[in-house]
């Protein structure tokens, strides 16, 4: 049936017609507005041109770790038994330098939820040093003209019982995203997974955990931080009998302070404590500077090791190159790891001649890596075999500047060594750098250029450098020791874009009659500038 002969169909075709006519005319209409909207911001068809803004660096914040979690006490009193004979002496100490020609930063250190203030850092290059904390501190620094050059650190000293060691740490800028590479949950050993939240917002965290194994089962599980407070999870509890452990930690809703607290023992006998702190994300190289071993033997249980794993899906051969004083050399057996994907897999380091290296891990796929140095002690009253010190080194960015704050009470050894960006990571060239020694009431104490060849690591007391003078061009070990300095904190200020980056670290000590206790803590990098931002002057409507 044609539609002629249906009533009315005509006048609907028509109608429907014009109102998609008049549709058509609203769309040309509505876009020859825009367009003129584009072209003419006033009544001119000139553009106006674009102002430069320059953005004010932010408030930094750095979160400190609280004072050790104390095993269970099951026992106290009884001196043979006791696993806390002695309480830890906690510390947090800050530091901030004052860039050339530029006002210094003012700053406060207090507690986790803001309502107490603990210690004040004043403009003009500050330190802070504050003794027998009872729980997480928040660094805050303003800043000048640039971003603050700030660092903290936080440091349990236990010289006696199952938490015997020094557990030091740099404070960290909260994040969102953190993988870190250490401890495990086997029956010699306890891992805490210590979250803190300084922010106004509460964060949901949810973990990936893999092991020996391969990837550890968690069912998904998530954990809430409130703002202002700290949660602890047990590790053992939700990963149990996992010898090595790698862990991937995001947070959503706000930022985290994240470490975990690795604990182990041999018997009844310490085998060390640490703090195992973020490192780089994966990516396939990875630089751990800091690697300052003594020497051992190849077979020796308690070697110092590299720790590493491919957290994808595609397995991949790694690479290991160690950069030490005599320039670089390849790790004995590692020239070629076939790494299985998931798997986290621990090198051991031993026979290597006594020293401080850098480890370059290069692979075809994205890795992680990490290192876990070692300290033999002594054979206590009650004990058959020696105690032993353990501390672990954290993968770092390379050629970033940053500030070190040396924990109250220690020893500190700057560690330093120049990788080049090309695929060989001791081909020519040299790095170079400023050091500056900070001392207590955070003056420069001295100021050194720094100069060190690609391929090669060196290591100083950070003493003996501000006692020095001149710059530093490679580390004399026949050098007599120089009066103590007193430094608090170490600035180092890299070049960007050099062929050659320094990837650095201090390794903190304290001697006891037992053997040394050692922490590995890694530079606190500074904010970058934030670019300016184009603003134009629209007539209509004012600055957009």
């Amino acid at each position: 049936m044609s539609g002629e002969g249906v009533p009315g169909t005509r006048s609907v075709w028509w109608g429907r017609s014009s109102r998609a006519a008049s549709g058509l005319v609203v769309v040309g209409l509505t876009v020859a507005v825009v367009v003129a909207g584009a072209r003419m911001p006033g009544s001119s068809d000139d553009p106006v041109a674009a102002a430069r803004i320059s953005v004010p660096p932010a408030l930094s914040t750095l979160v400190c770790a609280g004072p050790l979690i104390q095993p269970d006490d099951t026992g106290r009193g009884d001196s043979a038994f006791d696993p806390t004979p002695v309480d830890p002496v906690t510390t947090v100490t800050a530091v901030t330098s004052v860039p050339d020609g530029e006002p210094g930063s003012a700053g406060t250190v207090g507690s986790l939820d803001r309502s107490a203030t603990t210690a004040t850092l004043a403009p003009g290059g500050s330190t802070a040093v504050v003794t027998g904390t009872s729980g997480p501190q928040v660094v805050l620094a303003e800043p000048g003209a640039a971003p603050a050059r700030v660092a903290a650190s936080a440091a349990g000293l236990v010289t006696a019982g199952d938490l015997r060691g020094l557990s030091a740490a740099s404070c960290q800028q909260p994040t969102a995203d953190a993988w870190l590479l250490g401890g495990a949950t086997d029956l010699t050993s306890t891992a805490q997974l210590v979250l803190d939240n300084a922010g106004s917002t509460p964060a949901e965290v949810t973990l990936e955990l893999w092991g020996p194994s391969g990837p550890v089962d968690l069912s998904g599980e998530r954990f809430l931080v409130a703002p202002g407070a700290q949660r602890v999870v047990v590790l053992g509890g939700v990963a149990a009998e996992q010898r090595r452990l790698a862990l991937h930690v995001t947070a959503t809703g706000g930022r985290v302070g994240v470490h975990v607290q690795d604990s182990a023992l041999d018997g009844f006998t310490p085998a060390g404590t640490d703090l195992v702190v973020p490192g780089a994300a994966p990516a396939r190289r990875q630089v751990v500077p800091g690697v300052a071993v003594v020497t051992s033997a190849v077979d020796d249980p308690a070697v110092s090791a590299l720790r590493l794993l491919v957290p994808g899906e595609t397995a991949t051969t790694a690479r290991v190159t160690l950069l030490g004083p005599a320039g670089a050399t390849v790790l004995p057996g590692a020239e070629a790891l076939a790494l299985v994907p998931g798997e986290v897999t621990d090198i051991p380091l031993g026979g290597l001649p006594a020293g401080a290296y850098t480890v370059v891990v290069d692979a075809d796929e994205p890795v992680l890596a990490a290192a876990v140095l070692t300290r033999p002690g002594t054979v206590g009253e009650l004990d058959d075999v020696p105690s032993v010190e353990r501390a672990w080194a954290a993968s770092t960015p390379v050629g970033r500047s940053g500030v070190v704050a040396v924990p109250d009470g220690t020893s500190g050894t700057l560690v330093v060594g120049a990788v080049s960006g090309d695929t060989d990571p001791a081909a020519g060239g040299e790095a170079t750098a400023t050091l500056r020694l900070l001392g207590a009431d955070g003056a420069v104490l001295a100021e050194r250029r720094l100069r060190l060849a690609a391929g090669t690591t060196a290591s100083w007391s950070v003493d003996d450098l501000a006692a020095g003078s001149g710059d530093v061009a490679v580390a004399d070990p026949a050098a007599p020791p120089a009066p103590p300095a007193g430094v608090v904190g170490v600035d180092l200020v890299t070049e960007d874009g050099a062929d050659v980056g320094l990837a650095w670290a201090l390794v903190a000590e304290v001697a006891r009659p037992d053997g040394f206790l050692v922490s590995v803590l890694d530079p606190v990098p500074v904010p970058r500038r934030a670019a300016d931002v184009a603003v134009r002057e629209d007539p209509r409507f004012g600055t957009r």
